[in-house]
């Protein structure tokens, strides 16, 4: 029973996985929960997370306590030289307690840098989930635009099937020759292939974003179709309204910015080691001692009484408080070395920076370019698009008319097939541009 039901629920959940289709913003929702490179980075974000719980924690005291036993057999010499049996057992315990008083701020300088650490690795894991994001709507445009290119290669395939039964009768007649059937056919033929491919690489394209999302299951994914507008505009922005905004708000900026504040906190703590260190100590413990062989009094001649266990340790009860000062005298000049060696990490923070803008602005004037070239090859499509549609129409009603053969007919059909296959790729690819460079002005990805 528990088997059937399992199975059951297993056909159900594959069932309603086939029947979804996802859209762009759950493909990103998905991939930045569930990518092993964000997993990885929260990792490293919980590291840093508990590095500075443990730098907070240094101001509270290091409490300890231990016990002794000790037991010692054999010959022993006292003080006066005299040899005699030294058989003993001793016990001590003792709970200690030391805290930090002064270290010239090292303690609020490691907080502090650990609070950096922990800024800068939430805006690496911003930036991942960035990146990721964008090659996802990039797969995503692409499998929009092999679907497209596939209903332009079905609408071509049709007209080249009605051509086709229109030859075939007319050559079964015996008003066209039989070459003219033949052309038709090949032309049928050509247009199926092109189905068959465009079909393929749809599939390729899903493919591929499955695998950017890491999905177990691959063969039952789809997404769902986006009706884009085709009334494209040109693009809002410039690189130059773009860059500062984009230096402001883009993860790696911030990531290299913040480490920056990090390597300095670092320098600042390597410089306490020029300071002394002053600690305090504070403690309880008692002892307790007895001889395995005793022996008698020389005086009285009786056997020496020892006090018991607890007696012991009730009177030997004692406390200790205690004040000491580490001073940094000399030690090879290493603690200057360590200085430098934190200043140099703070040029190599800085040069980063440098070059996180550089690859920042480089990214932005891209995509600046690629938008306003994609604008202008779509509207240079378009126009040929209207003027393949003009031809197509001419050479339709000229074949019609016995004016035209069907060579010319199906070389008007293939230029037009062909830019709309060329309207539909300048389109995408402007599309994605466009989200591009509006990612890089503030403006989230939609579509």
């Amino acid at each position: 029973m528990k088997k059937s039901a399992f199975l059951l629920l297993s056909l159900i959940s594959a069932t309603m996985f086939s029947q979804k289709k996802w859209t762009l913003q759950e493909c990103v929702n998905y991939a930045v929960q569930n990518n092993l490179q964000v997993v990885q980075s929260n990792y490293n974000q919980a590291l840093n997370e508990n590095s500075l719980a443990v730098a907070k924690r240094q101001y509270l005291p290091s409490v300890s306590g231990n016990i002794n036993n000790n037991a010692s057999f054999g010959q022993g010499r006292d003080v006066f030289g005299n040899s005699n049996r030294n058989d003993n057992f001793s016990n001590s315990a003792n709970v200690g307690a030391d805290i930090l008083l002064f270290n010239h701020g090292r303690l609020e300088k490691n907080i502090r840098r650990g609070q950096l650490e922990v800024e800068a690795g939430q805006y690496d894991t911003e930036r991942i989930k960035d990146d990721i994001s964008l090659q996802i709507a990039q797969q995503y445009l692409s499998v929009l635009l092999n679907r497209e290119v596939t209903r332009i290669a079905k609408s071509a395939l049709e007209n080249a099937e009605k051509s086709y039964q229109r030859a075939k009768i007319t050559t079964e007649v015996g008003t066209t020759a039989q070459t003219v059937l033949a052309e038709a056919e090949a032309a049928r033929a050509r247009e199926k292939l092109n189905v068959s491919t465009a079909e393929i690489n749809t599939q390729r394209s899903l493919f591929a974003l499955a695998m950017l999302l890491q999905l177990p299951e691959y063969k039952n994914f789809d997404v769902a179709d986006v009706n884009l507008q085709d009334d494209i505009t040109r693009p809002l922005y410039t690189a130059d309204q773009i860059i500062d905004k984009a230096f402001e708000n883009q993860p790696q900026i911030k990531a290299a910015e913040t480490r920056i504040r990090s390597a300095e906190a670092q320098t600042e703590i390597t410089e306490t080691a020029f300071w002394p260190t002053v600690s305090a100590t504070a403690g309880i413990g008692s002892s307790y001692f007895y001889l395995l062989n005793s022996g008698t009094n020389p005086i009285s001649g009786n056997k020496i009484q020892q006090a018991n266990f607890f007696k012991q340790y009730k009177d030997n009860f004692g406390q200790q408080i205690g004040l000491s000062a580490n001073i940094p005298i000399f030690n090879k000049g290493i603690t200057r070395l360590n200085v430098e060696q934190s200043k140099i990490n703070e040029d190599i923070a800085r040069t980063s920076l440098s070059q996180q803008k550089q690859e920042v602005l480089q990214n932005v004037q891209r995509a600046q370019f690629d938008a306003e070239s994609n604008y202008e090859s779509y509207v240079a499509s378009v126009e040929a698009e209207k003027s393949a549609k003009l031809a197509l129409d001419f050479a339709e009603k000229s074949y019609n008319a016995g004016r035209a053969t069907i060579y010319d007919l199906n070389n008007a059909r293939n230029n037009f097939a062909n830019a709309q296959g060329s309207v539909a790729q300048a389109k995408y690819n402007y599309i994605f541009s466009l989200k591009l460079l509006n990612f890089y002005a503030g403006i989230p990805l939609s579509l």
